[in-house]
């Protein structure tokens, strides 16, 4: 189980690397993680989870930073965000054929979100549930002492002899419970104007829906000859003009406007092959 400044080494850092080796580590990694959810199917093994928890940590990261600045601590949102990662794997299914970070995004946005609106109402927590948070604090506490890091939420739950499911509730009741209202108009130190909650909150990001597409372009990009490949870049990375391609290249303007045609109606006729499949 993932621990707050943990890393993905397989995570978002692909600098320095051509198209081929982000896709192959992209593909690589994919393939795990189907493999995995195959495994948890049959077994149900929690080891098999936690290992599908600590593969996705860099997306809890990313989508956590979003949130970022809005008056909450970071560490509380990346929790929250492990919380909507923990629900996507286990509400997650393959038969579908839809890319576990595809599926888990909106998830874990959906759970972050929730945790902002919840800031802003009074929620009756069931007092079974304001006892438990009181032991699992408690827990939490004596755990970072004997295990000089923070606990795991596993180690959260067999110390309480609960289950994890128990453990994201309980989290989830001690959010809703510390609320600020939405509304209300907060002052910074220094500052004339102040600010409310409302101000923050992030609305639906465009990017998302786009992130599929993304992946199939650098899959079909990847397809391409070193030399089509190159082309590619210049112009549409870089920037360069047709006349600085042909430079850099030793041939005509003419020659690289005939490969840009040609390499684009290459990779549109295969994106098309690819949304009809």
């Amino acid at each position: 189980m993932p621990r707050l400044g943990d890393t993905d080494p397989d995570g978002p850092s692909d600098g320095g690397k051509s198209v081929r080796d982000i896709e192959r580590r992209r593909q690589e990694r994919r393939e795990r993680v189907r493999e995995l959810f195959e495994l948890l199917r049959r077994t149900g093994d929690p080891r098999v989870r936690d290992e599908l928890i600590s593969l996705n940590i860099h997306l809890v990261e990313y989508l956590a930073k979003k949130f970022a600045n809005r008056g909450e601590p970071l560490e509380d949102l990346l929790q929250v965000g492990f919380i909507g990662l923990i629900k996507a794997i286990d509400r997650y299914d393959l038969d579908r054929g839809v890319e576990f970070s595809t599926y888990a995004t909106p998830t874990i946005v959906g759970e972050l979100k929730r945790y902002f609106r919840d800031k802003g109402w009074a929620i009756r927590i069931p007092r079974r549930l304001q006892m438990r948070d009181l032991e699992l604090n408690q827990a939490i506490d004596q755990l970072t002492q004997d295990l000089h890091r923070a606990p795991t939420l596993r180690e959260v739950a067999e110390r309480l002899e609960i289950s994890l499911e128990e453990v994201v509730e309980i989290m989830e009741s001690s959010h809703a419970a510390n609320y600020l209202s939405l509304d209300n108009i907060y002052m910074n130190e220094g500052e004339d104007r102040g600010f409310s909650l409302l101000d923050y909150l992030g609305g639906e990001d465009d990017d998302f829906s786009l992130a599929e597409d993304r992946n199939t372009l650098v899959k079909l990009i990847s397809r391409l000859s070193d030399r089509e490949q190159k082309v590619i870049y210049m112009r549409f990375f870089r920037g360069m003009t047709q006349m600085q391609i042909a430079r850099e290249l030793n041939i005509s303007q003419m020659h690289v406007s005939r490969l840009l045609r040609k390499i684009l109606e290459k990779l549109r006729g295969e994106l098309d092959a690819e949304a009809s499949e």
